[in-house]
């Protein structure tokens, strides 16, 4: 439920009553047309002043007393939700039987022992910029519970509360402070859902929704926009530093804020005045600032928009960006989604029109761009979904889910590229060398990100976390 609407040269600003990060503070930033990215407290509200400086994104975070410089100032996660085939990916197997192999062909890349499928070109030529892990498990088939697991690392039974915090999560309090931007942004065209329900493990978890990320929409509207957020009725930009208004706002919703929900609403608009307040910070999500032919290199798609606003947010030194490729998996939404990753139906027209044609474009320019610019080596990029598909194809011209074994692309902060770490059998049914679990996941990219085991002592998570052994420097 709204509370009110503003605009400003054409930026639209709401607030949104209500508590779970599925609804509220999101930005929409515009993206090409595409065939295929909360509540305050008046102590919060004083403490902001009008034009923090993007610096202050940093937050100027120093190292603690015996602990290393971190490899990576940032983490890129592309979140391919719904499981992508490891075999149409980066694990072909052209010596198994058709109908197991599929009818894609292999490509040689720069990495000895690396072949993908013919749908990744651009990747294959660049094989030296990343690494690839094919010996991934999760410990469940079902996506909600899947999905928890992979984001956070932990072992929960229900994929809801019992899950979290995420590693974004477990990033942004590390990192702690305030700062102009969020430390902690999820690019997503909503909520991560199946059939039984939001997936909840996707934020702060236990540790509370004060944890859980910014939520940015790509929309598929055509050109890129400036953001927007989502502010107080009749209350215009310039008058946002009119404090003694907004503690008007206050008093006129005190109901709201004595709820017990309040405390996560009011850090939400806190952080969204942060924001708002600082002209910067709002450049960071337009879009519009990048040149056609920068836009055009990430590809006209909702997710190759989003990797390119990933780039600009560690640009500006953000912790953490996750890039949803979708919200919703299964085929229960109907034309409100492609389903994500869980290719059940058609996986291989999904795969060759769609799905290999756009995270080939996306991630390649994503990796260029980031090298160019020299970013790479101080930004974390992985890429992975929740768990693999069947070998077998089903009846459905499809592959079904398939926890047993995966594949990941990992490039960037202190990451050694040009390897292949782990190995499937010849048909891709299991992991028979060096198996990586979703802790060691997490706890890899937490190492990378600089929350190292002292501090993941601090924070009790991940104390005897184990990191995936050759992949990183």
């Amino acid at each position: 439920m709204a509370v009110g609407r503003a605009r400003e040269s054409g930026i639209i600003w709401e607030v949104t009553r209500g508590f779970s990060w599925s609804d509220v503070r999101v930005f929409e930033v515009g993206s090409f047309r595409s065939h295929d990215c909360r509540g305050v407290s008046r102590r919060a509200l004083l403490r902001f002043g009008a034009g923090l400086p993007l610096a202050s994104f940093a937050g100027g975070v120093a190292a603690a007393p015996g602990e290393s410089v971190r490899p990576a100032r940032s983490v890129i996660l592309l979140w391919l939700w719904g499981g992508p085939s490891h075999l149409d990916t980066f694990d072909p197997k052209p010596d198994a039987p058709q109908e197991i192999r599929g009818p894609f062909s292999t490509l040689a890349t720069r990495t000895p022992g690396l072949h993908v499928t013919e749908l990744f070109p651009r990747l294959a030529s660049r094989s030296d910029r990343f690494s690839v892990i094919r010996s991934h498990h999760n410990h469940t088939a079902i996506h909600r519970v899947a999905g928890s697991i992979a984001l956070s690392g932990g072992k929960g039974a229900s994929g809801d509360s019992d899950y979290g915090p995420t590693v974004g999560a477990i990033v942004q309090r590390h990192r702690g402070g305030d700062a102009a931007l969020p430390r902690f942004v999820s690019i997503t065209p909503g909520p991560l859902k199946t059939a039984l329900g939001t997936v909840q493990g996707a934020g702060g978890g236990r540790w509370g929704r004060a944890y859980d990320p910014v939520a940015v929409r790509c929309t598929d509207t055509g050109e890129v926009n400036i953001p927007s957020l989502r502010l107080l009725e009749g209350l215009r930009l310039e008058r946002l530093s009119d404090r003694r208004l907004l503690l008007g706002v206050l008093d006129r919703t005190t109901a709201l804020i004595n709820d017990a929900r309040s405390s996560a609403w009011s850090d939400s608009f806190a952080r969204a005045y942060r924001l708002l307040t600082s002209v910067e910070g709002r450049r960071v999500f337009d879009l519009s600032r990048e040149s056609g032919r920068t836009r055009g290199r990430y590809g006209a798609s909702v997710f190759g928009q989003g990797c390119l606003l990933a780039r600009r947010l560690v640009e500006a030194e953000g912790p953490f960006v996750q890039v949803n490729w979708s919200q919703y998996v299964e085929n229960i939404y109907g034309t409100r989604t492609d389903f994500g990753w869980d290719t059940h139906w058609l996986n291989f027209e999904h795969m060759a029109d769609r799905h290999g044609p756009i995270l080939d474009r996306a991630l390649s320019a994503l990796l260029d761009d980031l090298a160019e610019r020299d970013l790479l080596d101080d930004t974390l990029v992985v890429a992975i979904g929740e768990f693999g598909r069947t070998p077998k194809i089903s009846g459905n011209a499809g592959r079904d889910h398939w926890p047993a074994v995966y594949s990941s692309l990992w490039a960037g902060g202190g990451v050694i590229p040009g390897q292949v770490i782990g190995q499937s059998d010849e048909r891709a049914y299991a992991a028979v060398t060096d198996p990586v679990t979703p802790d060691m996941v997490v706890t890899t990219i937490l190492q990378q990100a600089g929350v190292d085991t002292e501090a993941r002592a601090r924070l009790r998570v991940f104390e005897e976390g184990r990191v995936i052994d050759g992949l990183v420097s």
